[in-house]
């Protein structure tokens, strides 16, 4: 493939670890992230809007599909807005718990972990940051450019934005309404934007509680060398 003069080659070096502070750093980073957990009781304490920043900033360093970086963060501070989010969560989430939406399979496995229609840390929390997926770019004429891999893109980014906040002793929850198309009215996105997912930021309320869970352990989530198909012994 030849060279390409919009993303010309430069040298990358990153400064090469001996294996003992790999280690330290990996083991560093999982302690902390397996101290993560999805909040829904936050303060109402006021978080800089640089925090949202950095994070943001973050999570676009993803890697996505030819490098179209296929997603656009929305951040909300204002109280009427979240307000209007609110109303409208609600309102589909209602419908999932309570108007039959949701199988009952789905509201059992729910069940122990407390959650319900009710979404009130949606105006309670100083941020609500909602991540959408750019389906498709825009020239400057409005021509269509195609966007590649664009869910599988911005779920590294989000997953990304996530540890940045936890980094920043910030908590969230990832929280995904069904169907979410009020988020494209109520924040005037345009039409080849969709909703991806709704992330309520801010600090944990001194009395809130999380389920005691047990995350798999790395038996469960993982498979080392597996033999393929009809190999010979």
């Amino acid at each position: 493939m030849k060279p390409d003069e919009r993303y010309p080659f430069i040298p990358y070096r990153t400064v090469p670890l001996d294996e003992a502070t790999t280690l330290e750093r990996g083991k560093s980073f999982y302690a902390e992230m397996d101290e993560r957990r999805s909040v829904r009781h936050f303060s109402d304490r006021a978080v800089p809007r640089e925090a949202i920043e950095l994070a943001i900033r973050t999570a676009s360093t993803a890697p996505s599909g030819a490098h179209r970086q296929p997603w656009h963060f929305v951040a909300i501070s204002a109280p009427e807005t979240k307000r209007l989010i609110r109303e409208a969560a609600e309102k589909e989430e209602y419908e999932s718990y309570e108007g039959g939406r949701m199988p009952e399979a789905w509201l059992e496995a729910l069940r122990p972990l407390g959650t319900n229609w009710e979404k009130p840390y949606l105006e309670t929390v100083p941020w609500i940051v909602v991540l959408f997926e750019e389906l498709y770019g825009l020239e400057t004429d409005g021509a269509r450019r195609k966007n590649y891999y664009t869910k599988e893109s911005c779920g590294i980014a989000a997953g990304l934005f996530v540890a940045a906040l936890h980094r920043m002793g910030l908590s969230t929850l990832t929280h995904t309404p069904s169907p979410m198309g009020f988020l494209s009215k109520i924040l005037g996105r345009p039409s080849n934007e969709k909703p991806y997912i709704l992330f309520p930021v801010g600090y944990p309320a001194e009395d809130a509680q999380v389920p005691d869970l047990r995350r798999k352990s790395l038996d469960e989530v993982s498979t080392w060398d597996p033999s393929p198909p009809n190999s010979q012994a």
